[in-house]
């Protein structure tokens, strides 16, 4: 038996007019509040957490971070059984594929959602197997040992071009425009290990905190809630969005 204890908090920020961010836990949708359950799962079961940032500057990225994690929600809970880490890779991508083109579709046919988009990213467990989804620059974290540890890579310019200054431009995300959108589907089995914390956060959390700062209130034993306060208090230029599962 698994024992996973989950803190989720979405929050419009201090600027923003209303909240493009939304996280997933499980069955439950997290926007404009806040959410804490504990886990125990066998090696029979699947679950999964994400964020979805939708894009600013898009029509309506509410509906497409809304969009896509309820499409991931329902798919996910619907895998079949037994699948290997080379079928579960193959089966995402097909997912991408599709809801990439429901979410271009949908722009196509009302000009209110043209050019909606979001980023994804995503820490699945599935059969004993432990998996992290990554499209665009919302990002998954690592704390173990008081150490913080980036395992995502940003779909951005800023990390295209190699310049340590954070970019809004996103090379990859889902709808949005992007016609060749892509998903990096990483099995991370053999480095969970009991005492382990996940983070997963959209930009609006990371830009207005450092790295060191988010290891020092994680060390603190702050939950999501802590972490989204301290960004708004930074400033909460953007909807500051975050899910820790701690094992």
């Amino acid at each position: 038996m698994i024992n996973i204890e989950i803190t989720a908090a979405s929050r419009i920020g201090c600027v923003r007019h209303q909240n493009e961010d939304m996280i997933l836990v499980g069955s439950r949708f997290v926007r404009n509040d806040a959410f804490h359950t504990q886990v125990e799962l066998t090696n029979q079961d699947r679950y999964i957490v994400a964020v979805a940032d939708g894009m600013g500057g898009h029509n309506r990225g509410d509906i497409a971070s809304s969009d896509v994690l309820h499409n991931l929600q329902f798919y996910y809970h619907d895998l079949p059984a037994g699948f290997g880490p080379s079928e579960f890779n193959e089966t995402l991508v097909e997912w991408l594929d599709g809801i990439n083109n429901l979410v271009a579709s949908k722009g196509r046919a009302d000009e209110q959602f043209k050019g909606m988009g979001t980023t994804l990213v995503g820490f699945a467990f599935y059969e004993g197997e432990y998996y992290s989804l990554n499209c665009g620059d919302s990002r998954l974290y690592r704390f173990r040992d008081h150490e913080l540890t980036q395992l995502t890579t940003d779909h951005s310019l800023s990390n295209l071009m190699g310049t340590e200054k954070h970019s809004s431009v996103i090379t990859n995300c889902i709808g949005g425009g992007c016609t060749t959108s892509y998903i990096d589907i990483v099995r991370m089995t053999s480095d969970v290990i009991q005492g382990d914390c996940y983070m997963l956060c959209s930009d609006g959390l990371t830009d207005m905190l450092s790295d060191q700062e988010i290891s020092a209130l994680m060390s603190a034993e702050a939950d999501a809630n802590g972490l989204c306060d301290a960004a708004i208090a930074a400033g909460g230029l953007d909807n500051v969005s975050c899910c820790i599962v701690k094992f």
